[in-house]
């Protein structure tokens, strides 16, 4: 095993500009290391060692103070670097510049990320004609588009990648902290920046530049920590969720599974209760401060139902249904549930989906190839099992806690996994703690899955988190045997909210609003003002995945990696449609505008204005009419990696319908064909993947 550097990471860093160089000097650092058990002691060397960055060729090298020039133009704090990405001209360099603090676990902080800034990698005389060129410009903007909308959360100490069970495992085989960095430790899957500090993790594993203290793992999700106490006993409760970096993507340009096994919107959620065991020495209870000694976590999951589905936005609020019954999917679904088996164990796959209608095909197609998937695999057949729970039948009627029927019917799944329980001697401050003991851990997981897992999978997961507490609390000794979390309203009113925005930043993340049906998850009950909100959501939602969502899903594919600039080579992100598609959305415009100014301004003359009217309310249906029957042509799809994969697809599978193709420019999306050719990869195989063949253009 290599070895690296694994003191503390650099906190705050000063960075001095040149013409030539950027150099990163410490301004302040941590003295210990965070691992599960708590703080530990290190010996700080060099603490004082800078990062030197040369602008034209982009070389790294540490503690090059000759080479810090004297002429300093500027000085910017910052608060971590987040990586090195390429674009369509040069390299840029990431930084945190602002962060905001959120809370301490363990004696450590957690910070928010809140600002950030983009610094070429190309000398000062040259990069202001950089940042103006077309394409350089727009990428840059995707780039600060998906930073500054998405929660990006780190901390130098503490490893946020992992749950507490994995942190403790990986502490148990000698790869904790002291002896591995904390990039080292990170779970490849949660470990946003992962692709962006590709370049410092190459150079630091093979380049002889050990870079690990300038090496920041920051997670995509939610963090919350809040104080409670249930019987005199003072407890934190937190909610982490981290969002996984492969197959990221906004709602309806990422659904489903890819041939490696990722699906889309996969996250972990970890529930965690820190309380201190009582004294046996008779000493009074402390108040006001829990140290954490004794830990209780619950961890779940949630990701797109695991096999190749899409839904194509056409501007109709329900978009059209499409799952592709290919090959691969047995495959991937096995390499899937495999991954998950690895890292959790007994895996229950809760789906959540409707049993009839629109939603039917994706239910029985994932139905089905969990039966193929399990005949072929002993692996899965022993450690994968499937649950379907039809939620909208059972909850009809705004009836959401009757998901009691779905953890009863997990009840004896839930008592075999448990959950992971420790505890820990007293250790305050930087002593060494002792031994710690753990008392269980957690052998299994609920992955749950509705359309979107977004809302049917936000109330189920509440309620396994209730369950969890109720179970943790009461084998801790802090509830009786007949006491339940929800005869405490203090400790209720607080799981409930801290899971609602737990719900609602997941959502966001992917529909672009909070979470719908978030009412009962925040009160334990549906209201009238929920389904208003819930209505409002829909419609944002509605304008968001039409009309915005291609800018999001693009900045997920440079940030992740989905997307890699090659240099020279990337063709204007121009709009290429005919001249009247374009036109017509100002036609319809213009023609409503008018037809409203006849109906409410005064009137001047005394002339009939029907023939006015009948001009524009032709005009408003003749393209309206257009806009609607070519509604493919009017979404905002994603410019890079544009789905044409899926709007040709022509191969077996079920559809729920092709509306809003067009009669004439049938599938045309606004990108040239040499933007296709750049984007898209050539993995279509005869017979299986239908690719537009006329000019460029998709064909049905």
């Amino acid at each position: 095993m290599s070895t690296f550097n694994c003191l503390p990471l650099h906190e705050t860093l000063n960075l001095y500009v040149s013409p030539t160089s950027y150099v990163f000097e410490p301004a302040s650092s941590s003295l210990a290391t965070h691992g599960v058990d708590g703080p530990t002691l290190v010996n700080e060397k060099d603490v004082r060692e800078s990062l030197f960055v040369d602008r034209k060729t982009g070389r790294m090298a540490l503690n090059e103070s000759s080479e810090i020039p004297f002429g300093r133009e500027k000085v910017i704090t910052c608060y971590g670097i987040l990586g090195v990405l390429s674009l369509a001209t040069t390299d840029f360099l990431l930084i945190i510049t602002s962060r905001t603090p959120s809370c301490r676990l363990l004696s450590q902080p957690i910070y928010l990320a809140t600002d950030f800034r983009l610094l070429p990698l190309s000398p000062l005389s040259t990069s202001s004609t950089i940042l103006e060129h077309p394409v350089e410009k727009e990428l840059i903007s995707l780039v600060e588009q998906g930073l500054k909308s998405g929660k990006l959360w780190f901390s130098y100490g503490l490893d946020l990648t992992n749950t507490l069970q994995r942190q403790k495992e990986a502490e148990t085989r000698g790869e904790g902290p002291g002896k591995l960095p904390l990039w080292k430790r990170a779970d490849d899957r949660f470990f946003w920046n992962r692709y962006l500090m590709s370049k410092m993790t190459d150079l630091t594993e093979n380049g002889g530049v050990d870079l690990s203290r300038f090496i920041l793992p920051v997670i995509y999700g939610s963090v919350e920590l809040c104080s409670s106490s249930i019987n005199n006993r003072e407890l934190l409760f937190l909610l982490v969720s981290r969002r996984s970096r492969h197959r990221a993507g906004t709602r309806y340009f990422s659904r489903g599974i890819d041939t490696a096994g990722n699906t889309s919107n996969f996250n972990e959620s970890e529930q965690i209760i820190l309380l201190d065991p009582l004294p046996h020495n008779g000493e009074p209870v402390r108040r006001g401060r829990v140290d954490g000694r004794e830990k209780l976590s619950f961890v779940q999951t949630r990701g797109s139902v695991p096999i190749f589905w899409a839904e194509v936005n056409n501007l109709r609020y329900k978009p059209d249904l499409q799952v592709m019954d290919i090959p691969e999917t047995v495959n991937a679904l096995q390499s899937h549930i495999r991954q998950l088996i690895s890292y959790y164990g007994n895996v229950y796959l809760v789906n959540l989906v409707n049993h009839k209608g629109y939603e039917l095909p994706v239910k029985d197609a994932f139905e089905r190839d969990m039966v193929a998937a399990a005949s072929s695999d002993p692996a899965i057949a022993n450690n994968a099992h499937y649950v379907y729970f039809d939620f909208h039948t059972e909850c009809s009627k705004m009836r959401f806690d009757r998901v009691s029927v779905l953890i009863d019917r997990l009840g004896p799944a839930l008592d075999a996994m448990g959950y992971f329980h420790s505890v820990s001697p007293a250790a305050v401050g930087f002593e060494k703690p002792g031994d710690t003991q753990v008392l269980s851990e957690q052998k299994g997981v609920i992955r749950s899955n509705c359309m979107d897992c977004l809302d049917r999978t936000n109330v189920t997961q509440s309620a396994l988190g209730r369950w969890a507490a109720n179970k943790q609390l009461r084998d801790a000794g802090v509830l009786s045997i007949k006491e339940s979390v929800e005869d405490h309203d203090d400790f209720m009113t607080m799981f409930r909210n801290v899971w609602a925005d737990h719900g609602d930043i997941i959502s966001k993340a992917y529909a672009g609003t909070g979470a719908l049906k978030s009412d009962y998850t925040r009160t334990g009950k549906r209201t009238r003002e929920g389904l208003l909100q819930d209505g409002v959501n829909g419609a944002v939602r509605y304008i968001r995945n039409n009309f915005f969502d291609g800018d999001r899903q693009d900045a997920f594919d440079i940030l992740t990696g989905a997307w890699v600039a090659k240099k020279g080579g990337i063709p204007p992100l121009t709009d290429t449609r005919p001249l009247i598609m374009r036109s017509m959305p100002y036609v319809f415009g213009f023609a409503l505008t008018m037809i409203a100014a006849a109906l409410t301004l005064p009137r001047t003359s005394e002339l009939s204005i029907a023939s006015f009217l009948f001009l524009w309310i032709f005009l408003a249906l003749i393209s309206g009419s257009y806009i609607w029957g070519n509604g493919t042509s009017f979404v905002s799809w994603p410019r890079l990696n544009p789905p044409i994969e899926i709007l040709s697809y022509a191969g077996p599978g079920a559809r729920s319908g092709k509306r809003g193709r067009g009669l004439t420019f049938t599938n045309m999306i606004p990108f040239s064909k040499a933007q296709r050719a750049v984007s898209i990869p050539a993995r279509a195989k005869a017979g299986e993947l239908e690719m537009g063949r006329k000019k460029g253009a998709l064909i049905d």
